[in-house]
């Protein structure tokens, strides 16, 4: 924003988790899970060509077929907090790559 001068005015911009979730849309029910068993996540990361072992608390994108490495590493970036080691995927991102394959509800918000 510009004074009457022309030159830069800092403004405060607040938003809500409200807002944030308005604009995105998606789609949430306080009923859909946010964590999906461990068993069905180990199942599907074997059915997705996983050659690793299952029991790594962090699972590794190199270790899987090619056809699901991309969407693993769309699914990282986006929605990964880290600021490295985008090779590995936490729980949290496994619990959303795997209701994203099967085609689950999943609360993502």
């Amino acid at each position: 924003m510009k004074d009457e001068n022309g030159k830069d005015i800092d403004v405060a911009v607040k938003f809500t988790i409200c807002n944030i979730l308005r604009v995105l849309d998606l789609k949430d029910k306080d009923e859909d899970p946010i964590i999906v068993p461990e068993r069905l996540c180990k199942d599907l990361w074997m059915r997705t060509g996983y050659t690793g072992f299952v029991n790594d608390p962090a699972y590794t994108k190199s270790k899987l077929s090619k056809p699901y490495k991309f969407l693993i590493h769309s699914v990282v970036h986006a929605l990964g907090h880290r600021k490295g080691a985008y090779d590995e995927s936490t729980d949290y991102i496994m619990n959303i790559i795997t209701c994203l394959i099967m085609n689950r509800p999943y609360n993502i918000s």
